[in-house]
């Protein structure tokens, strides 16, 4: 039985974009599964995502904070400079509705997702790098999300920015934090590894919970206002994210990093803990459902295309010239 878990965590790790954008198409036809995702359960799943982060990270991770500071401190200012500045941009060159605004802003203000470091892994990058990117952007999110919400998107709605801050640290710092401790007091138990074998699938079943839960919020405006809504929506979730991609790897190069760190901040840059702005626009802005709807798009989409971005690099490595 917990062989056969294991295998299936595997499989949906290995596979996660394509489960979660089928868990979205089957919930577009089928809106009544997911009803039950909205509100405070939509918010305990997030947290059962984060503990999962937390329970893969050990005291060495954050030790990578303290022993590569400045590599750290380039990450963060790029993944908070440049994502919400592009979102910022996309909003006023597309003209978008102030829904559909707040949603692609909460996406660029939110810090970097938990996929990021698997994506850097396949791709050759620096793991380590990753995992202190990942760890330093999560531990800032209480305090720079709502700050730059204040900022890029105070003019289309006021802004909880107490609310805000005290939401991320119950969704993310406390159940990262909980499953840190946990992994410290329980690591060198027989069954722990098995459990963490079994918390990328979790991960993975939550976040297409979260996405499913959004389609069914936002179905009948999507019904109702036909494919032109999504395709202008995707469309503005695609920029967002090639651009934060191609501006990162860009900050690697001013930073003179090398080809693996220049990676990794790529990938750290351009995907986005869309998963948390979700969760975060379904409490925050419920008066204008379908700010959800950038978020859930994001969720689906970035897992795919860091996918072919890991991809893309490692067709690099069989060309005789360096990046």
């Amino acid at each position: 039985m917990t062989q056969s878990l294991q295998s299936l965590s595997r499989q949906l790790a290995q596979h996660a974009s394509l489960f979660v954008t089928a868990i979205a198409v089957l919930t577009f036809f089928v809106p009544d599964m997911f009803l039950w995702v909205r509100g405070t359960t939509q918010t305990v799943i997030l947290g059962i995502i984060m503990l999962t982060m937390g329970l893969t990270l050990t005291t060495q991770d954050f030790c990578i904070l303290a022993k590569r500071p400045l590599d750290i401190l380039i990450g963060a200012c790029a993944q908070f400079f440049i994502m919400p500045c592009v979102a910022y941009l996309l909003v006023h060159v597309f003209r978008l509705e102030p829904a559909l605004a707040l949603g692609i802003l909460l996406v660029g203000c939110c810090p970097g997702g938990v996929s990021s470091n698997i994506m850097s892994y396949l791709c050759h990058g620096d793991v380590a790098f990753s995992v202190g990117m990942t760890c330093a952007s999560t531990l800032l999110a209480p305090m720079m999300t709502p700050l730059l919400m204040q900022l890029t998107a105070g003019e289309i709605i006021e802004i909880d920015a107490i609310g805000m801050f005290l939401n991320i640290l119950i969704v993310t710092i406390i159940p990262v934090g909980i499953g840190c401790f946990l992994n410290y007091t329980y690591s060198k138990r027989e069954s722990f590894p098995t459990i963490q074998s079994l918390m990328p699938g979790l991960s993975v079943t939550c976040l297409a919970c979260i996405v499913g839960g959004v389609i069914s919020t936002v179905h009948d405006d999507l019904v109702s206002r036909g494919l032109m809504l999504f395709l202008w929506t995707f469309t503005v979730v695609l920029c967002h994210n090639t651009l934060g991609y191609i501006l990162g790897y860009t900050a690697g190069r001013l930073a003179r990093f090398n080809t693996a760190k220049k990676r990794t901040i790529s990938i750290e840059v351009g995907m986005q803990n869309a998963g948390l702005a979700t969760v975060l626009a379904g409490t925050f802005f419920a008066a204008q459902p379908l700010s959800v709807l950038p978020c859930a798009i994001s969720c689906a989409w970035h897992s795919i295309s860091g996918t072919i971005l890991a991809g893309l690099f490692l067709r690099q490595d069989k060309k005789p010239q360096k990046l």
